[in-house]
């Protein structure tokens, strides 16, 4: 895969601190909007993670870490570039998930750079044939949009089990190994056997580990083809297959793929696109669509946990230490409790709603997020 652009030099800029401010605001928007388009046409949880990234470009911290450099008559490809890293220092520090959304700044400023250079972002090579796709690490962007007549399977040297590679890598169902350092020596042409269930690339393998390798293949091509069933394990017993959704449009695919339910439905995102609460209703509406393609199943539902990653401008924006364990889930909802009555408003007003359908209703379960002590659930 194409390496990334080279960092921009820090030069003074030739033009106004106002013409270089204008042409920064023209990139970040048209980055924004592209990576919005390409969410909305890949669906699923990849729009979820674009429209996220979309966000992250127009994060208004961002913005004015690039106007101040700006004003002291810094270039806008190096702005971007010095506020972007200075950002993605502190998210690896941190380490763990919010280490790995790393990538997610990285991804950003390339496109950024790369419109204000006028060039192409880095992106996916097209040898004209099937391939493995080796890399230090994938953009969501990218790896929504994969073309998987061709690629076969990916694997990066960086990245972890909850980078959005990863993520989106199982949602397509593309086979995958993340963090495979070794990864790095590989050279164009090399045939490997990609091995996502164990983790491991074999390199060079012989011909006895390509029919080995053929035969699994097949044989899990065969078990994904068979009719869809209830979960169960092999002595019967009942297991029922729950969906994690986090929009109320994935609903329909997953009843289509079999699922039972909804063991998680996540609420943020009709909160996040927004500079005030959604009305209920909105969330009614929302709600009454996720409700209304479970008849008669459990369908699990996760009040607004905002916080570390997920910063709302009308509930907890105030500068914390540590958001990851502070004002955050149930304890910033207790703190802006209007918002809590109007989310709950909404479920119940939904679960009415369907109760009179002829379909019935559906199993209502409201979740609580990171509760830590008895006390807070008072």
């Amino acid at each position: 895969m194409a390496e990334p652009l080279p960092a921009p030099k820090d030069t003074p800029s030739d033009r106004s601190v106002e013409e270089e401010t204008a042409r920064v605001r023209e990139a970040v928007a048209a980055v924004a909007r592209e990576l919005e388009a390409r969410g909305a046409q890949a669906g699923g949880a990849a729009r979820d993670v674009l429209e996220a990234q979309a966000m992250i470009a127009e994060d208004p911290t961002l913005e004015a870490e690039v106007d101040t450099r700006l004003a002291a008559g810094k270039n806008g490809e190096f702005a971007v570039h010095d506020a972007f890293a200075s950002f993605r220092e502190q998210l690896v520090a941190l380490g763990g998930y919010l280490g790995e959304r790393a990538a997610d700044l990285d991804d950003v400023a390339q496109r950024v750079i790369a419109r204000l250079r006028g060039v192409a972002a880095p992106g996916i090579p097209d040898p004209g044939h099937p391939f493995v796709l080796v890399a230090k690490d994938l953009a969501p962007a990218d790896t929504a949009l994969l073309d998987l007549d061709k690629v076969l399977a990916l694997v990066t040297t960086e990245g972890g089990p909850t980078s959005h590679t990863a993520i989106l890598a199982r949602e397509k169902s593309i086979v995958a190994v993340v963090g495979a350092s070794g990864a790095k020596d590989l050279v164009d042409g090399q045939t490997v056997i990609v091995d996502a269930a164990a983790g491991v690339v074999t390199v060079d393998p012989s011909a006895d580990d390509l029919e080995r390798a053929k035969n699994r293949a097949d044989a899990r091509a065969a078990a994904a083809s068979a009719p869809i069933t209830d979960g169960a394990l092999s002595d019967g017993t009942k297991v029922p297959l729950l969906a994690n959704l986090g929009k109320p449009g994935g609903a329909a695919e997953a009843v289509e793929l079999g699922a039972e339910g909804v063991g998680l439905f996540r609420t943020e995102f009709l909160f996040l696109s927004s500079s005030s609460a959604p009305t209920v209703e909105e969330q009614r509406a929302a709600y009454v669509e996720l409700l209304s393609a479970f008849p008669g199943k459990k369908v699990v539902v996760r009040v607004l946990d905002a916080g570390a990653d997920k910063p709302l401008p009308f509930l907890n924006d105030a500068h914390e230490e540590n958001p990851a364990l502070g004002l955050r889930g149930l304890r910033a909802l207790r703190a802006s409790e209007d918002i809590l009555r109007e989310q709950l408003t909404a479920l119940a007003e939904a679960d009415a709603e369907t109760r009179t359908s002829a379909a019935g209703p559906a199993d209502l379960w409201v979740m609580a997020p990171m509760v830590s002590t008895v006390e807070e659930t008072r």
